[in-house]
């Protein structure tokens, strides 16, 4: 078996576990509200939680498959400066709520699906804001220009924030789709940290994060420069 196929038995996996244990919840629960119409509320609120739960599954599904086959042929000049005012001006709400400050050095144009980079950038971001510390949110995205181990040159982006920074038990585990954090607040399916390796990878680069806990964590990826 193949590595990709075995990390893909895995998420097939995992997808039917959180899948199955959201049905069976509102199964009982509903079985339940049949036999007994006490406490209907309650009961009815675990059922909706449920489908909510679901609901927000297979959004994560739909988008990691989206991820997942992305092609060349879809790829065009991105100007990833123009990418990142985009993701800020969605994450402006969430932005202005935790007076978090987003700065950034000058950023290149590469070669990529505009679609699915704007979606890295925002997800990490948005990462960024979830797992903040005491202290507001301050991130920084800068991007420098390196040889690859191939020869070829690439730019390397780093998405840099002052959280609370992640334990190096967890610096792989939490690429992993439906992987949390032990502090991470329950939003979303826990799905974009894969989806951003997943599209990064398909542009030919890599995603990996260094930390120090306590000092904030690094988000860095990869993209082979234009033309070559």
């Amino acid at each position: 078996m193949s590595h990709s196929d075995r990390e893909l038995g895995e998420f097939l996996q995992r997808a039917c576990h959180d899948l199955k244990g959201s049905l069976r919840a509102i199964r009982a629960q509903a079985e339940l509200l049949g036999r007994d119409h006490t406490d209907f509320e309650q009961r009815l609120g675990f059922i909706v939680d449920g489908a909510r739960k679901i609901d927000s599954l297979t959004d994560g599904l739909s988008a990691y498959s989206i991820a997942l086959q992305v092609q060349q042929d879809s790829f065009q000049p991105a100007r990833m400066d123009v990418l990142l005012r985009t993701a800020l001006a969605r994450l402006d709400k969430e932005l202005r709520n935790q007076e978090a400050e987003v700065t950034s050095g000058e950023l290149p144009a590469v070669s990529g699906n505009p679609d699915r980079l704007l979606q890295v950038l925002e997800n990490l971001l948005r990462n960024a804001l979830r797992h903040r510390g005491q202290a507001s949110p301050r991130i920084h995205v800068t991007a420098v220009k390196q040889a690859a181990a191939d020869g070829r040159d690439e730019w390397l982006f780093a998405v840099r924030d002052n959280g609370p920074g992640i334990e190096a038990a967890y610096l792989e585990r939490i690429f992993r789709p439906f992987e949390r954090l032990s502090t991470a607040k329950p939003e979303g399916p826990g799905m974009g940290l894969a989806i951003c390796r997943a599209i990064v990878e398909r542009h030919g680069g890599k995603l990996w994060a260094e930390s120090t806990p306590g000092t904030g964590s690094t988000f860095f990826f990869t993209i082979p420069v234009i033309g070559q």
